[in-house]
């Protein structure tokens, strides 16, 4: 075997790849297991290749893939594959939208859900008052544990309140006709407006 090139010792042609050179390597090191002379010459064999294989590509020779040659290329060109995706909403609505977690959106629906029932079930002026003082107390208290700003939470409590009044009372206009005698105008506003800092409390930020 010693008087044989190191192609031929492998049993690979001279224009054999480098993977074709490994899997020989590694079948005939496999098949002389136990022959620590045989292992030798195979390992010196592979080697002699190795270094016959880098000569050359130093020489140019052989043919050096770009992807060997300039890996910064690909480096540079794999960020532009992917295209930068355009904003889907503006700023100032992903500062004012929240994406809440369930317990988000139950904890402000429980407490709304009570005092509406409260009105309900006691329709006085008294309990009205304080039913909708502690609606938009609680309110505020689920806007300002967000992101601790107290003057927006303010802002977005009245504006709740403001706007759950107006839709309440458009929607008693309409609605009147259909309502229970034993339900006032007051009371459904008041449900309605609920609802509405509900929805602040719980989507907005």
């Amino acid at each position: 075997m010693s008087d044989r090139n190191p192609y031929e010792k492998l049993g690979v042609p001279e224009g054999a790849t480098f993977e074709e050179i490994q899997s020989a390597r590694s079948r005939l090191l496999e098949a002389s297991a136990g022959d620590e002379k045989q292992r030798l010459e195979i390992e010196a064999a592979y080697d002699s290749v190795l270094m016959e294989r880098l000569k050359m590509r130093q020489e140019g020779k052989i043919p050096v893939p770009d992807r060997i040659r300039f890996p910064e290329k690909l480096a540079q060109a794999s960020p532009s594959a992917m295209p930068a995706l355009p904003k889907s909403s503006p700023e100032w609505l992903t500062n004012l939208v929240d994406t809440p977690g369930k317990v988000d959106i139950a904890l402000p629906a429980g407490v709304q859900f009570l005092l509406g029932g409260l009105v309900v079930l006691s329709p006085t002026d008294a309990v009205l008052q304080l039913a909708m003082a502690v609606s938009v107390g609680s309110t505020l208290y689920f806007l300002y544990r967000k992101e601790r700003k107290l003057g927006k939470a303010v802002l977005l409590g009245l504006g709740g309140l403001l706007l759950g009044f107006a839709i309440g009372a458009v929607l008693e206009s309409f609605l009147k006709v259909y309502l229970p005698v034993q339900l006032g105008a007051e009371i459904f506003v008041s449900l309605v407006t609920f609802v509405v800092l509900w929805l602040v409390s719980s989507f907005l930020k």
